[in-house]
């Protein structure tokens, strides 16, 4: 990402941001309320289009794409999770995992077997046939982990994921998506306004005015984690 700006009529929320993520790394990102955390994953997922001199996930270069393209390439490449799990309540929690990589285009019996892995990696190995009532929360959002995995994106984009579990399962769930991207060799942006979860990540970076600093007192031209794109 080169010097993505992002407006909303009558304020600009994203100023120049600067961003690399390498295959296998995890960034965690935090920011006060209202910063455009969020703003910059939409950004990144294609969903937001924003003004970037650069912007490309895996090679391809996100901004440029018309709706539907942006649409496939993050169906393939980007693996999505949220602050809720967003888990379908009449659907089991394999059939919540497979049908990610249904819509991806992977053949049915492929997509259960990989969902059958994401859900073991996530610790979930017994979990496949149950309801996600029957779940704890930070249990849900452990399938949401393995739902974001199954399709075997190049990036994952987490947002607050762990903002409504107690301290304990944040940290149990924040090792676990991190550890499991690490494996995946998928870099992961993970948004959020915890410091412990955030020091489990490779960086920490904080949104600030706009734009990304390594730490909240950086001059504005700080660009942190440019490592040599442009080189």
């Amino acid at each position: 990402m080169r010097n993505l700006r992002y407006a909303v009529p009558g304020r600009e929320i994203l100023c120049g941001v600067d961003l690399d993520v390498a295959s296998g790394e995890s960034v965690a990102i935090l920011g006060p309320s209202g910063s455009g955390k969020t703003s910059l994953l939409l950004c990144l997922a294609g969903i937001a289009v924003g003004e970037a001199r650069r912007l490309e996930v895996n090679g391809v270069p996100i901004a440029s794409l018309d709706p539907d393209r942006r649409a496939e390439v993050r169906l393939r490449s980007l693996g999505l999770i949220f602050q809720a799990p967003e888990l379908l309540e009449e659907l089991t929690v394999g059939e919540n995992v497979a049908i990610v990589a249904r819509l991806a285009g992977v053949p049915r019996r492929q997509a259960a077997q990989r969902a059958d892995e994401a859900l073991s990696a996530v610790g979930l190995a017994g979990s496949r046939d149950r309801r996600p009532a029957e779940l704890s929360g930070g249990e849900q959002q452990r399938v949401a982990v393995a739902r974001a995995l199954v399709t075997r994106p190049a990036l994952l984009l987490a947002d607050e994921p762990t903002a409504s579990l107690d301290r304990r399962t944040a940290v149990s769930v924040a090792e676990v998506l991190i550890s499991r991207a690490g494996e995946a060799a998928a870099g992961l942006v993970l948004v959020t306004h915890d410091p412990l979860v955030a020091g489990l990540a490779d960086r920490t970076l904080f949104l600030v005015d706009g734009i990304l600093v390594d730490q909240p007192g950086d001059d504005a031209g700080a660009r942190p984690g440019n490592r040599a794109m442009d080189e």
